[in-house]
């Protein structure tokens, strides 16, 4: 579906639509369904439609666009009935992303406003629906799980210390099923053996229904590589011990996979983070990566990067991700330069930005400027949610 037609299907509907719309989504997500930003886009597309109006059609529509394999159909039923409905809210308390009982379905499924903050893939995304605020923290989604409630809370608000040891247990854990899910995952193939129901459905739309063309699909044979670059300056504090614990989870469960930490210098981390005990792995980064919290200089460490690393970590099926704010005390030719350099060497370049999380946030660092003309995908990663739905994207690399 083209950008056009995805923000005219989002002229329809309200802010609470697609809000509620956007927890569904991220409910199959939690309980194992492949549903990413495109799936998203389609059922905005379902909902502005005439019969979307009457339950008995409207379940089956988003049946047929999220369900992929047999174990999905017979679970949407009752997680939609859960969420949507309220019925069996005792299993839905344990669906991440439910509302609070109390809470009546959406009742505008007709009428909507802009789709602007869902975006499309390979394309700068936007969350503003994540609040700055202390309010914003656990315990105010009453349906939701602690689980649920820990995923969604930025991470800068969550001062308990047991919270943040599970936070901390929960981002390693969430890179060893990211690797679990896309070792896993099957590519669209025109000689595979397996019948992709849904995105033969999808490609069905456009001709009336009728499914003209079959689009098979089979096992990714080559393995993701993850090059990760994160950002340990000071105005990346309130973040840094959160990612290097989900730096530790990537090393140790992509085989295919770089680590790098950088301030005023690049670090090259990855040895010391295949260390199995975790607190051994961060005290030795924290020896190799000296002056940590200082500033940033993004341009020179990619500079260094692009130098004396891109050659060896690098091919054509890395994806490099970058963790930063984007505040760059260099100059900013020189950080744009380095990303035009590295572009050129990589399969796609993401960028996460914990302020994409905070209310009204837009990228006018000199920096950030200069580096999105360069960047495939622009992500929020203020809290486990916004790694966890990172999953679909590198699935379709």
């Amino acid at each position: 579906m083209s950008a056009v037609a995805v923000n005219s299907s989002g002229d329809a509907l309200g802010p609470a639509t697609r809000q509620r719309l956007a927890g569904f989504a991220r409910t199959l997500r939690d309980n194992g369904f492949k549903v990413g930003i495109a799936e998203t886009g389609d059922a905005f597309a379902i909902l502005t439609a005439p019969e979307a109006a009457r339950p008995s059609s409207l379940k089956p529509a988003l049946r047929a666009l999220f369900c992929a394999t047999h174990s999905d159909w017979d679970r949407f039923d009752a997680i939609f009935d859960a969420y949507w409905q309220g019925h069996g809210m005792r299993q839905a308390r344990l669906l991440a992303g439910s509302t609070s009982p109390d809470r009546a379905p959406a009742r505008q499924l007709g009428t909507v406003e802009r789709l602007g903050d869902f975006g499309l893939p390979d394309h700068v995304e936007r969350r503003k629906d994540q609040g700055d605020g202390p309010g914003d923290g656990p315990g105010k989604r009453e349906g939701a799980s602690r689980f649920a409630n820990l995923a969604s809370t930025d991470l800068r608000h969550i001062a308990d210390p047991a919270d943040i040891a599970e936070a901390h247990a929960l981002a390693e854990r969430l890179a060893r099923v990211m690797r679990a899910r896309l070792v896993r995952r099957e590519r669209a193939h025109p000689r595979g053996q397996r019948l992709d129901l849904r995105r033969t459905i999808h490609r069905s739309i456009s001709r009336g229904g009728t499914p003209l063309e079959l689009v098979r699909r089979r096992r990714k044979i080559r393995p993701l590589r993850l090059v990760l670059l994160l950002d340990a300056s000071g105005s990346m504090s309130l973040y840094t011990a959160f990612f290097v614990r989900f730096l530790h989870g990537v090393v140790d469960a992509f085989r295919e996979s770089e680590a790098f930490v950088f301030h005023t210098h690049l670090a090259h981390v990855s040895a010391s983070l295949r260390d199995r005990d975790v607190s051994r792995a961060v005290d030795s980064l924290s020896l190799m990566a000296r002056g940590i919290g200082g500033g940033t200089k993004i341009g020179e460490s990619l500079a260094t990067f692009n130098r004396w690393h891109a050659r060896r970590v690098i091919n054509s099926r890395t994806a490099v991700m970058i963790v930063s704010d984007g505040y760059d005390t260099g100059e900013p030719a020189l950080l744009g330069e380095e990303m035009k350099r590295l572009h050129r060497r990589c399969r796609r370049i993401i960028w996460l930005n914990p302020l994409i999380g905070w209310r009204d946030y837009s990228p006018q660092a000199r920096g950030m400027q200069a580096a999105l003309p360069y960047i495939d995908l622009f992500a929020p990663a203020h809290n486990l949610e916004s790694l966890a739905a990172l999953e679909p994207y590198l699935a379709r690399i």
